[in-house]
């Protein structure tokens, strides 16, 4: 049994897409997952499982929440071990970085292009700028920058199927499932 990760894309907004956690955990145990553990409700799981495939579990969860809620969930999967890389990774990076007013972790289905990478990391404004790791692209946000804008590096289109989390949360990820 592996332990992994997954992180739900566009729960939880507005009336119609609604996915509360203890629905989640019912759901991917019902999928054949175990030890299934929720955090706060915007669709952070942790389970165990004897499949391999990261895209047989992720398209196993996604059949599972749409056939259950009547509304596509992508879900976005990392290995313990793969995500507690991540977080120490990005936690680096803030500590590179001091002064930010906020750090945001675009999780990635798939890892990006080289060009779409340069795409990405050419979006720099006087609210911060992007950079891509891996299945991971850091919103770096400067003080200053629209407190509450939800994309003020206009990045989120570019990079695939994706959710974001604050530092704060995949640093706490990080130390309670990794």
């Amino acid at each position: 049994m592996t332990t992994h990760l997954a992180f739900l894309r566009a729960i939880n907004l507005g009336a119609t897409r609604v996915f509360p956690k203890d629905d989640i955990r019912r759901v991917t145990e019902a999928a054949g997952f175990e030890n299934v553990r929720t955090h706060i409700n915007t669709g952070n799981i942790r389970f165990d499982t004897r499949m391999r495939s990261r895209p047989r579990i992720e398209q196993t969860l996604e059949r599972a929440f749409a056939a259950d809620r009547g509304f596509d969930v992508p879900a976005i999967t990392f290995r313990a071990d793969e995500f507690a890389a991540l977080a120490a990774d990005a936690i680096a990076l803030d500590d590179e970085n001091p002064g930010l007013a906020r750090h945001y972790v675009y999780l990635l289905k798939n890892e990006l292009d080289a060009d779409t990478v340069a795409h990405v990391e050419a979006r720099r404004s006087d609210a911060g700028r992007m950079v891509v790791r891996g299945r991971a692209a850091h919103a770096l946000l400067l003080p200053g920058y629209q407190d509450g804008a939800v994309d003020p590096l206009d990045a989120a289109k570019l990079l695939g199927v994706a959710t974001n989390r604050n530092l704060t949360v995949v640093r706490a990820l990080a130390e309670k499932w990794c």
